[in-house]
């Protein structure tokens, strides 16, 4: 089995992804190979370690570097990286770009594990190793469930893909969107049937798939039907997502407190629908770390290790001061937290595995409150981070700018304290470092249906039942639940309702998709971004995998 996988994973790599021709080594065979329970289960788990890394990094990447909510600015001589960042965000990436490349041969080698271990497990007689037919269908059925998962990650970046249910074959086509929308949907009514329900709303999470997750990811599915394949399926999102809510696929409840889902014990909260497990030193949920603080955070999380400076919140003020959302109603993602939100406050780690706040703005001081200094523009001055973009240090007698006035703000002109930094992953220091990495990522949660539900009832013009909706998952982030700015019907409208998206999901990997369904991903502006071709909605084939499989046809706008 190990060799089989490894034939696969090599494939996969280099054949485009689609050319799944196996060829064996050895005469091992499942039933050979399987020798205990310990070895289904490590066989189980395989794909889902893929997930682990799919759902961060580049395909994190390709959601949110390209909308209206981060950015990864030039710091001076820092970042600029061949203008990849820039190409990202003004629209302008190429089929040659890698974190396309690397976003399609992950999806299709992830497709390609779960199918491995599929094809695997499939085979046994589970009661030579003292397990059942329901706990075969359980673990055949969260495979299937995890494969849907893939392609609909697929479908939404790329549409059509190449469908294969085994890993034969060799240089497939890319099917149609419309056949890749059926076969994601027929897995997971299948799933729906066959996996197992939550039983009890206190049962700790530990990343298996249940009834729900399968559930979830068929609305999600139907929620962006019309982006998929042109056909609108809002009412059974809605159905699916009432049935959720309504516990006929397990007790689950949102959480009474905002950072209950995020937070080190996030597997115990009754909102986590499915989690990918995350432990200190080993599958760890901490992509992000490098990329989103400064050089010398590590001295405000007072912990070992520094990080990049790359990404942050794109800027809510011009460098003047004054607001963009009176410009413009997309982006500005820290203003559009009401500041009695709790979420709004600077992070601070007060101990014993408690919190407040989400974000790194304003001066940054250890946790003693000593000043932390910069390295670069602001080097040994202490460090202040902005909700701006703009070479502040360039500003003055005798140098670049006479004026804050004066001062241009785009992607070019970052620097080390540029934008507000986001701590939606908690962050202890050193004394409690055993919790470090703690938390899981929380990939599917109730109020994700919450707002689903909130949202197809609004395009079902009832905008008092999605108000109702939207305003019980946003108590909970204020003191006592009193919301100073609930939703009503009367200031409920598209935008009102992708800010909220916005603010509940800030940073979770989600934000292309969101503007794509309203139609606003290529029509809208947010700042330093213009308007851009509507075959932007999709990304292009990558260069490399048409080269290893000359089958695959390219989507329209990016040439052949």
């Amino acid at each position: 089995m190990k060799i089989k996988i490894i034939t696969a994973l090599m494939i996969v790599l280099l054949a485009g992804c689609t050319n799944l021709d196996q060829k064996f080594y050895d005469r091992v065979t499942p039933e050979t190979f399987f020798k205990s329970e310990k070895d289904i289960k490590a066989a189980l788990y395989r794909p889902f370690t893929h997930a682990r890394w799919y759902l961060g990094g580049d395909r994190w990447k390709l959601q949110e570097y390209t909308a209206d909510q981060f950015a990864i600015t030039t710091k001076g001589r820092h970042w600029y990286n061949g203008g990849e960042n820039e190409r990202y965000h003004y629209h302008r990436w190429t089929a040659e770009d890698n974190w396309i490349w690397e976003t399609w041969r992950g999806t299709l080698m992830g497709v390609a594990l779960a199918l491995d271990a599929k094809s695997d497990l499939s085979k046994l007689d589970y009661s030579k190793f003292a397990l059942t037919q329901a706990d075969k269908d359980d673990h055949v059925n969260q495979l299937n469930t995890l494969i849907a998962l893939f392609y609909l990650y697929g479908l939404d970046y790329f549409g059509g893909l190449p469908i294969f249910e085994a890993l034969e074959g060799s240089s497939l086509p890319r099917n149609t969107d419309q056949e890749t929308f059926n076969h994601i949907e027929k897995l997971l009514k299948e799933a729906i049937t066959k996996l197992p329900k939550k039983q009890a709303a206190d049962k700790e999470e530990e990343g298996a798939f249940r009834a729900a997750g399968a559930a979830a990811l068929l609305a999600r599915l139907y929620f962006n039907a019309e982006a998929y394949i042109g056909t609108k399926k809002f009412a059974e999102a809605q159905k699916l997502c009432e049935d959720i809510i309504a516990g006929v696929y397990g007790p689950y409840s949102l959480d009474p407190v905002w950072n209950g889902v995020h937070g080190f014990k996030n597997n115990l909260s009754p909102e986590i629908i499915w989690n990918i497990p995350s432990e200190f030193n080993k599958l760890q949920y901490d992509w992000f770390y490098a990329d989103f603080y400064h050089y010398n955070t590590r001295q405000y999380f007072n912990v070992d290790g520094g990080a990049n400076n790359g990404a942050h919140l794109q800027p809510s003020r011009t460098p003047a001061g004054a607001l963009y959302k009176t410009s413009f109603k997309l982006g500005s993602p820290y203003e559009k937290f009401n500041d009695a939100d709790l979420r709004k406050h600077p992070y601070k780690y007060t101990g014993g595995g408690n919190y407040e706040g989400m974000f790194i703005i304003g001066p940054h001081l250890t946790p003693e409150g000593d000043i932390i200094r910069g390295g670069e523009e602001y080097n040994n001055q202490a460090l202040i981070f902005v909700d701006q973009v703009g070479r502040f240090s360039e500003v003055g007698p005798g140098k670049k700018y006479a004026s804050v006035a004066e001062l241009p703000s785009r992607m070019s002109e970052g620097e080390e304290n540029t934008g507000v930094r986001l701590v939606k992953v908690p962050i202890p220091n050193r004394t409690d470092n055993n919790l470090r990495w703690g938390a899981d990522n929380p990939a599917i949660r109730l109020s994700e249906i919450y707002l689903m539900l909130a949202e197809c009832k609004m395009r079902a013009s009832d905008p008092g039942g999605a108000a109702t909706l939207i305003n019980d998952v946003r108590k909970r982030n204020f003191v006592g639940g009193a919301d100073p700015d609930p939703v009503t019907a009367a200031n409920l409208d598209d935008y009102r309702m992708l800010d909220e998206w916005g603010i509940e999901f800030l940073g979770e990997g989600r934000r292309r998709t969101d503007l794509i369904r309203f139609k606003k991903f290529t029509t809208d502006t947010w700042w330093d971004h213009q308007a851009s071709e509507s075959f932007r909605s999709r990304f292009p084939v990558p260069t490399r995998a048409i080269s290893g499989n000359n089958n695959l046809e390219q989507n329209p706008g990016y040439g052949k």
